[in-house]
């Protein structure tokens, strides 16, 4: 195998071994198959390519060709013309899968399923990355900033995975990178003559050589990588954020004392609601007769900052063994005591346990923690709901319209903390609240005014599809739009319920559920809800529902509720068995509107989302990346072409000693420059070193022209070359290989049978050195990022513009010359 053949197998096998950090994302991890083929694939088409052999844009065209095939004929094979040509159908078909995608990646959580979509942009962009790589490192011969693509990948995996074994990504991808270095190495090596992989040994059994620069580069690789796994365990790191692991913890230590900084749960509330296949949460059994309030409440969002709901700042103690009587809660109002036994699915993981408001005691194992404003439980510690089962002994209370309505007001600093509302609230929200409870006396009548005007007076829609939205404009943009879900229903109450002085928080949490046939209730993630608590002094935090279709409205808030009688709560069964049955509750599904009209016997369809549009056509997202490639690559440009013309002249004195012919004439070659003031003779067959000599010459003169030094076609390459070693102020070492090169260029322009001396691209990268060590930074950075000489790509361009009008003008001439000119025959006619 020759050595730029195992460079590609390095290649490949890197972006392999980087890809294996998406292992995690997604379930199940065939895709991974998949990507192994198209890569094989496209390293192999590579390999052939580079033998024939053909220039390296049409090299990386053809792999990029076959890798569109394979894509074509894994996803998009019915729409392909003969089932593997991609054709506009095939294209539209990309653009579905691919959108779709786009809304799995932001519906699943981690691990997400293996959609159609989700596989085709881990597939398609690993195979993306495989091709930057191979055309970097193996192509253009650059094996370092091959790296860059791959970190691209891995850091895209790494942040959106929070497993324990992150570090063990880390090392595969580290180790596939190191492998492409190496063998960039000894493939370099080679060209220098045969790599021995051991040091030859005195008689006395010591090494008498040098250790190989082979097993140098292993195990300085090697120990640059325990660096990296061991020095960060010696750091110091940061405790919470938004970025935390979910598994981190949320507290300081034991948790006595210390405070919870959560990070909000309403991510994923839409995604849950959005999913294709509901999944089992949560199954409880109960012993209350009524299940209709049994909402299972997770977590209060009471920090509101005018774009979103978020749980405030709190302390957090060890978890009692009877908690505190729930705050504002009188005892003339009527309460039921109920227990229940919950069980959490096995992949199911929430930092907040799952609990009925409000918990009495609470018997669970583990490292949790108690937070006495929202009374939630919080693990501590990576502690999560996974395959927990746990009791809860909660109240049902069940207070009357008149308590409510009586309330008093609470104290200041109370009301002062759940009142607040930011100044950036657009003002439309508190105008709109205020116009909507025109005429209410009290503040549980304006409570009840809003929820009915978003349940069923105000003309809103419930959908999912809606985004949650961010702004300040977010809640105003929903009073106008009239479409959201819960999250939007509960944020709108609850900040207008704030502006009326009514103190407010919105819940997040789940609905009851729906009855199995063994009696328990099935909770899944499709019943995720959010919905407003209002504080009532004499009653404390209570329930509403404005959520059209969703939830059960509380019995309170109905206005065929008698002002003055308790309602009838409900009482504990001495069995916790019920009716068997497969639907879903009817007070799950029941409006606010259906049950003011008693029709809420039956289960009523749940609202379906209008269909979204589908979205652009192909052929415009097409040119919005070729947009976006040919801005990316415009002022990279000269940068490139300038890393292609060097490669191609100093790499011409290979190609001459390898295949017997010079450099004129090689695919994707450059003329040799002839030397200042003077015309390049014309090559003749057997004598391939002058062409060598004078590309060398030509990369030196750019070289110089790159630092400053602007050539002069006037002077003989003797005087060009005084001149670059005075304005570049060389040291003796690089002035000498600076005359060595005109030397030979004067050599090949004049001497009968011109033979160079060797060594001459050695010489001008020893110029082009001593000339960067002279240069200021500013000199330096832009030699490398906008050369000057890049120039020459326009005057190329230029002139075969000039040399193509020419030949168009000739070609026009002489046809038109042709039909103007008499035949004979007509000339004997005359």
């Amino acid at each position: 195998m020759s050595g730029r053949a195992r460079l590609a197998l390095c290649a490949a096998a890197a972006t392999l071994m980087t890809s294996c950090a998406l292992l995690p994302l997604v379930s199940p991890a065939t895709w991974i198959f998949q990507v192994v083929l198209i890569v094989a694939v496209q390293t192999a088409v590579g390999t052939l390519t580079r033998r024939v052999p053909l220039a390296r844009p049409l090299t990386i065209a053809c792999q990029a060709a076959v890798s569109l095939l394979l894509l074509t004929l894994f996803f998009a094979h019915d729409q392909a013309v003969a089932g593997f040509l991609p054709g506009p159908d095939a294209f539209g078909r990309f653009a579905e899968v691919l959108r779709s995608g786009g809304e799995d990646v932001g519906r699943y959580a981690i691990p997400a399923p293996l959609s159609p979509g989700i596989r085709l942009l881990v597939v398609g962009g690993v195979v993306l990355i495989g091709l930057l790589v191979d055309a970097v490192a193996v192509t253009f011969r650059s094996a370092a900033p091959a790296g860059l693509p791959l970190l691209a990948l891995y850091s895209v995996a790494a942040g959106l995975s929070a497993g324990s074994n992150d570090w063990l990504w880390f090392v595969v991808a580290t180790c596939g990178y190191l492998t492409l270095l190496l063998a960039e190495g000894r493939e370099r090596l080679s060209q220098w003559g045969r790599v021995f992989s051991g040091v030859a040994r005195a008689p006395g059994g010591e090494p008498s050589g040098a250790v190989a620069p082979v097993r140098t580069g292993r195990r300085i690789g090697a120990v640059a990588l325990g660096i990296a796994l061991v020095v960060p365990l010696a750091l110091p790191t940061l405790n919470g954020g938004l970025l935390a692991d979910a598994g981190a913890g949320v507290g300081d230590g034991l948790g006595n004392g210390k405070t919870i900084s959560a990070v909000n749960p309403l991510v994923s509330l839409r995604d849950s609601l959005n999913i294709d296949q509901d999944r089992q949460v949560l199954v409880y059994r109960t012993n209350s007769s009524d299940t209709q309030d049994m909402y299972l409440r997770i977590v209060a969002l009471d920090d509101f900052d005018g774009t979103t709901w978020k749980p405030a700042q709190r302390h957090i103690t060890d978890v009692p063994d009877t908690l505190p009587d729930p705050p504002g809660l009188a005892r003339s109002v009527r309460r039921t005591e109920i227990d229940t036994r919950v069980s959490a699915a096995g992949w199911y993981a929430q930092d907040w346990l799952p609990m009925p408001y409000p918990a009495t005691s609470v018997k669970v194992r583990g490292n949790w923690r108690y937070e006495p404003v929202g009374r939630t439980l919080v693990g501590d510690h990576g502690q999560t709901t996974r395959g927990l089962q746990y009791e809860v002994r909660s109240l049902i209370a069940q207070p009357t319209a008149e308590q409510l309505a009586s309330a008093h007001e609470p104290s200041a600093a109370f009301e002062r903390e759940f009142t607040k509302v930011p100044g950036s609230l657009p003002a439309v929200v508190a105008a709109t609240a205020r116009q909507i409870t025109a005429g209410a006396t009290n503040h549980y009548q304006e409570a009840v005014k809003l929820q009915e005007w978003f349940a069923l007076d105000g003309g809103f829609v419930y959908d999912t599809n809606v985004q949650v939205g961010t702004g300040p404009d977010a809640i105003a943009r929903f009073l106008k739009d009239k479409q959201g879900f819960c999250v939007h229903f509960s944020f709108a109450m609850a900040a207008m319920a704030r502006t009326l002085g009514i103190p407010a928080r919105v819940a997040v949490g789940f609905t009851p559920g729906s009855p199995q046939a063994d009696g328990s209730m099935s909770v899944g993630l499709r019943d995720a809800h959010a919905w407003p608590e209002l504080y009532f002094e004499g009653v404390g935090w209570t329930r509403f529902e404005p959520t059209p279709s969703r939830g059960s409205p509380p019995s309170y808030t109905q206005s065929n509720t008698p002002t003055g009688e308790n309602p009838e709560a409900p009482r504990p069964s001495t069995s916790s068995s019920v009716q068997p049955s497969t639907a879903p509750s009817a007070n799950a599904q029941c409006s606010l509107a259906e049950r003011k009209e008693g029709a809420c016997a039956g289960v009523s369809p749940s609202a379906t989302a209008p269909p979204g549009d589908g979205g652009p056509p192909w052929y415009d997202l097409l040119a919005w990346v070729l947009l976006g490639l040919a801005v990316l690559a415009v002022p990279l440009a000269p940068m490139l072409w300038r890393l292609r013309s060097r490669s191609v002249r100093l790499g011409s004195e290979h190609r001459v000693r390898d295949t017997g012919t010079g450099a004129r004439g090689q695919a994707g070659d450059v003329e040799p420059a002839a030397p200042p003031g003077r015309e390049p003779p014309p090559v003749r067959d057997g004598e391939p070193a002058v062409g060598h000599t004078l590309a060398v010459w030509r990369e030196l003169i750019d070289t110089a022209w790159d630092h400053g030094i602007v050539p002069d076609d006037a002077l003989t390459p003797r005087k060009a070359a005084e001149r670059i070693v005075r304005l570049g102020r060389l040291d003796e070492s690089a002035a000498q290989a600076v005359h060595r090169v005109a030397g030979a260029v004067e050599q090949a322009l004049f001497s009968a049978r011109p033979r160079p001396p060797a060594g001459l691209v050695e010489d001008v990268r020893a110029v082009r050195s001593a000339l960067r060590s002279t240069a200021d930074r500013r000199t330096r950075v832009r030699a490398v990022v906008a050369p000057r000489s890049a120039m020459r790509a326009i005057w190329a361009g230029a002139d075969r513009w000039a040399a193509l009008k020419a030949r168009g003008a000739a070609r026009w001439t002489a046809l038109l010359g042709r039909r103007s000119s008499p035949s004979p025959s007509g000339e004997r006619a005359g």
